[in-house]
């Protein structure tokens, strides 16, 4: 079933939530049931008696352009936690030790010396060694929607030469995505563009919904500088590369210079089915 109306696909979840929710056993526990593992991210209520519903998302493909460079989603991300009950617009997201955004390493066009500039370092190390992957973390608390998606986050850059703390952007200092279906309205140079309204589909032995097929996109958001990055130099002369990073990335970048397109599977699930 697609729903080409927000108001419909609400008016659908919240049938199918009060359905289910009726099904629902009120004693409490601290792992999930049976055939509810995906969703052992999500608190229970003896840990958040707020949340209401559990959620997995996972963003199988798309892009992340910041700045000059642009880094594929090969290898699936997923989020995953609890939300407190609410209409279309984002709700407070928690998570336990299982739960949050999983660790998905992201390989970077051009390695080590396309982020730095810096050729001699082929003659020191090899192309191999100079392999560079990004990983999303989080750096503040997400707002789960609908329809629209706010998450804080920074990108680790891993790579031994770059020391272990080198990351684009901070927990003070984050790059803040806002993700929606619809369209955007950027600030210039970047035009418009539109995301993709998911499919929603219930899973009705088990109570799970689904929006599956559903693509988010920004391309509104601002990236701050590198911090954190560090060439050690013989082993034991240690220079911040920062600058270096910053200038061949072409970050800081404005809002209005910066992309992302997130395709995503997302489940949902009443919270005492996780936890009956």
């Amino acid at each position: 079933m697609k729903l080409t109306h927000p108001a419909k696909l609400v008016a659908a979840v919240a049938a199918a939530l009060l359905a289910v929710a009726m099904l629902a056993p009120a004693a409490q526990a601290t792992t999930p049931a049976p055939g509810y593992e995906a969703f052992a991210g999500c608190p229970s209520p003896s840990e958040n008696p707020k949340l209401f519903f559990c959620v997995r998302s996972v963003v199988t493909g798309g892009h992340v352009q910041m700045g000059a460079k642009e880094v594929p989603i090969e290898k699936p991300i997923t989020l995953s936690g609890g939300v407190e009950e609410g209409t279309e617009g984002p709700t407070g997201f928690s998570f336990n030790s299982k739960g949050g955004l999983s660790e998905a390493k992201q390989k970077v066009p051009g390695g080590v010396i396309g982020l730095t500039g810096l050729t001699f370092l082929l003659e020191l190390f090899g192309s191999e060694a100079l392999t560079l992957y990004a990983v999303t973390e989080l750096a503040g608390t997400p707002q789960i929607g609908l329809f629209s998606e706010t998450l804080p986050v920074k990108v680790h850059l891993i790579n031994g030469v770059l020391g272990n703390n080198c990351r684009i952007g901070s927990n003070s200092n984050p790059i803040t995505f806002h993700l929606i279906f619809g369209t955007t309205s950027p600030p210039p140079p970047n035009k418009p563009i539109t995301g993709v309204e998911p499919k929603l589909e219930i899973e009705e032995k088990r109570g799970i919904l689904e929006l599956n097929g559903g693509t988010y996109v920004d391309n509104s958001f601002a990236v701050p500088g590198a911090n954190g990055c560090v060439l050690t130099l013989f082993g034991f002369i240690p220079i911040s590369i920062n600058g270096l990073v910053n200038s061949e990335s072409g970050i800081p970048a404005a809002a209005g210079t910066n992309e992302t397109v997130q395709n995503l599977h997302t489940e949902l699930v009443e919270t005492h089915l996780v936890y009956p």
